[in-house]
């Protein structure tokens, strides 16, 4: 089966890296200018870097759909620049899954693919797509919706380590971002990690910098810009995450139950 998924964010490449293990076929396609702060667990960094591995699994930046192709041929993943994801037209997949997590529905319609999943909040399963997979930290993430909506956002970060909104690197105003902390470092409470056109940005909090915007990203005032893990575990920086594992799992339900690949009437 053809699998594409709209982004290739952290969250993205934690479907992509489950389903591939599986035995799936991918592809991804991403923004020109991504804004991934998990960027070394993203395969959406192939669009700046060229290629990007994430658990032993490789992304190719492709630069067409015949070379999409070659690149899926060869056993790595495609990434693609396509907002929106016109490929489809060309390279019909049997599932779509939209990863973009805009938090709204920018354009993904449940007759794109004869499988089609979103995830989070702003689609409604049955109307926007098949299945709504849980994005929400807590006991029901990862949970396969196959009528109504996700939990609303509430606009809270979810709590990693006894942390929410002290462990989010927010851009202080609009300008070009500069990081002064790499991914893997250890911070203290007031320290510069990064800086919007000379303004320093702060730590809230000691931990280690788990994700952090590529140098020169163009940001506004507010936007998160890198993520602090009060937990402490470099090794995290540089694996999937429990969130993305939980939320490719429900990819996968969602994909052979609405498939019927495991159907009695086989």
């Amino acid at each position: 089966m053809f699998v594409l998924i709209k982004g290739a964010g952290d969250l993205a490449t934690g479907i992509a890296c489950r389903l591939k293990a599986c035995g799936f076929l991918i592809a991804m396609t991403e923004t020109a200018q991504p804004t991934t702060v998990r960027r070394t667990v993203a395969f959406s960094r192939a669009v700046y870097e060229g290629e990007a591995t994430v658990e032993g699994v490789r992304a190719v930046l492709a630069s067409s759909v015949p070379d999409a192709r070659r690149i899926a041929a060869q056993g790595d993943i495609p990434i693609l620049i396509d907002p929106e994801a016109n490929v489809l037209h060309e390279w019909e997949p049997d599932v779509l899954v939209d990863a973009i997590i805009a938090k709204r529905n920018l354009n993904t319609h449940i007759t794109d693919a004869p499988i089609v999943i979103a995830l989070g909040p702003g689609f409604t399963a049955g109307t926007d797509c098949h299945a709504v997979i849980e994005t929400m930290r807590g006991h029901f993430l990862g949970k396969v919706l196959y009528q109504g909506s996700a939990l609303p956002n509430t606009g809270v970060p979810g709590e990693v380590g006894g942390f929410s909104r002290e462990r989010i690197i927010r851009s202080p105003k609009e300008g070009i971002f500069h990081p002064l902390a790499s991914i893997g470092d250890s911070v203290k409470k007031g320290e510069p990690v990064a800086e919007v056109d000379g303004e320093p940005v702060f730590a809230a909090l000691d931990g280690t910098i788990r994700g952090m915007l590529q140098d020169g990203a163009a940001v506004h005032t507010g936007m998160k810009s890198g993520d602090i893990d009060p937990r402490c575990k470099k090794e995290y920086c540089f694996s999937v995450s429990d969130k993305a594992r939980s939320i490719g799992g429900g990819v996968l339900e969602a994909i052979l139950h609405l498939s019927g690949i495991f159907s009695s009437s086989g």
